[in-house]
């Protein structure tokens, strides 16, 4: 699977596309919609800077409560840091910014694991009062451990996350953080984490308001599964995510056989590799308790590996 919608809301509000008519069809408030600002990634009639340079003229910035970064020119070449450095460049002319997602590209403009990124940590420092962060694309892609006291939601899409990041989203300091999301992928887009580098997240340690944890997208999802059911994160959590991966019944039976799941209002398994008993096994264990089980299985699909074993796959890589 590939990434074929855009975002249809932020923080709240419907996404909106700046397109710096003169004559809008009808006004928009400032502070009523996520604003999607996009340039162009082939053949460029106008790359990012000058749309977000005309946005920054036509729109009372000072209202704007959230910000979607759409596509930039050669995006499958070329990194974000023109766009951060304007971002950051106008942070004061930002003082409502309340939400950012950076590479709401679908499909026909880049495939996710083609998506250059870079740091993009200066933006939590550019905006001390950003609640919510978005990310797609894992490529170039850098976190560095940060201190943020304001980040509610951090949200990583990629094919593969690189350990470095996920060691550095670990490492940083984010206690107001509620919702953390990342999409771990597979070795072959630059996902090269291992369980190790995850012990910082499950520990919870430097993660005091999480409740919702999403570890997905994850070709190791059965050794995600292991952790999780270990993990001192789990008992403070209200929704666990697992969905996206290569869970099997290996993996489920380690998360049904560790701490107790009953307390989560979600548990999240959707595009999964689970036997019929499996399936029936979690329902029978959790829904029974009140726990909301996603087991849809989607369009997982199995191919027969060069031993005669299956291959699963992940839901987004590529």
């Amino acid at each position: 699977m590939t990434i074929g919608h855009h975002l249809d809301a932020l923080h709240g509000l419907p996404a909106h596309a700046f397109s710096g008519a003169e004559h809008q069809p009808r006004p928009v408030e400032p502070d009523a919609v996520a604003w999607r600002v996009t340039g162009d990634v082939y053949d460029a009639e106008e790359n990012w800077t000058d749309a977000f340079a005309r946005f920054c003229v036509a729109v009372d910035t000072t209202r704007v409560r959230a910000l979607i970064v759409g596509a930039w020119e050669e995006a499958y070449d070329t990194d974000p840091s023109s766009v951060i450095e304007a971002l950051t460049a106008a942070r004061d002319r930002f003082p409502a910014l309340r939400a950012l997602f950076l590479g709401d590209m679908v499909v026909e403009e880049c495939e996710i694991s083609w998506i250059n990124q870079t740091d993009v940590t200066p933006l939590l420092t550019a905006f001390p009062r950003l609640e919510e962060l978005g990310v797609r694309g894992g490529s170039g892609l850098r976190f560095p451990a940060v201190s943020h006291g304001s980040l509610r939601r951090l949200v990583i899409e990629t094919g593969g996350l690189p350990a470095e990041v996920v060691r550095g989203v670990g490492g940083s300091d984010l206690p107001a953080l509620v919702h953390l999301d990342l999409w771990l992928g597979t070795p072959e887009y630059g996902g090269d984490s291992e369980i190790a580098d995850l012990e910082p997240i499950l520990s919870g340690a430097r993660l005091p308001n999480l409740r919702h944890l999403a570890l997905r997208n994850s070709e190791m999802q059965d050794a995600v599964a292991a952790a999780v059911a270990s993990a001192p994160v789990v008992p403070r959590l209200e929704v666990l995510d697992l969905s996206m991966g290569v869970l099997t019944d290996e993996g489920a039976a380690a998360l049904l056989d560790g701490q107790p799941l009953t307390h989560l209002k979600k548990l999240d398994l959707h595009h999964h590799y689970l036997s019929e008993p499996f399936v029936e096994r979690v329902r029978q264990t959790l829904e029974r308790g009140g726990v909301e089980v996603d087991l849809d299985r989607g369009d997982a699909e199995e191919d027969e590996d060069d031993e005669g074993g299956m291959l699963g796959y992940v839901a987004v890589g590529e």
